[in-house]
């Protein structure tokens, strides 16, 4: 599963495609220069670029996505032969020619978590908690089964490991959070 956010989506569509990937339900997403401006996301293992960007002040923005605040990362880039690549070379940046990879046919790239969207939010003074009790009560889920939780004014978005969805998706749309019940639908 990979998805796209790009400068044409609107603000909804744009978290969405944000809440998905920042809580592991998405774990490729396609980026333009300009949507990736401003992204804040933690624990980006890898970023790949496709082609060598203009300014090395654009390529350094890029590849500034992954290895944050003392994490390890790996950014690679695609470009094609006679591209002038010193300028971005270096002793932490290695260009290598792409024969040196190795193809595994046992790779298969899942999301560990499928993502929940609850039709209710900060407005309706749901709070995180509210959520997580509603699944590790009556549903009977393990904490360690509810991801990451996001609440914005009107939707709430909540992770769920993948084995564990269909289960979390009917409590929460037929049971109620806080004595009330919400419209729920997995994105």
């Amino acid at each position: 599963m990979r998805l796209a956010i790009h400068g044409d989506l609107e603000q909804y569509e744009r978290n969405d495609v944000l809440v998905q990937f920042a809580n592991k339900s998405c774990p490729v997403l396609i980026a333009t220069d300009v949507a990736a401006r401003g992204l804040d996301i933690k624990e980006l293992s890898m970023v790949v670029n496709f082609d060598l960007p203009h300014t090395f002040e654009t390529y350094t923005h890029r590849i500034g996505r992954t290895g944050r605040a003392g994490a390890t990362g790996v950014a690679i880039t695609l470009y094609n032969l006679g591209k002038d690549i010193e300028e971005y070379e270096s002793a932490e940046r290695i260009f290598e020619d792409a024969s040196i990879l190795k193809k595994s046919n046992s790779f298969e790239m899942k999301p560990q978590n499928i993502t929940l969207v609850i039709e209710g939010g900060k407005k309706d003074k749901l709070r995180a908690g509210d959520l997580l009790g509603a699944l590790t009560g009556e549903a009977g889920l393990a904490g360690s089964a509810i991801g990451k939780i996001d609440i914005y004014d009107r939707q709430a978005y909540v992770a769920v490991q993948r084995e564990f969805i269909d289960q979390a998706h009917k409590r929460l749309s037929q049971g109620k959070i806080k004595n009330k019940k919400f419209s729920v639908w997995v994105l």
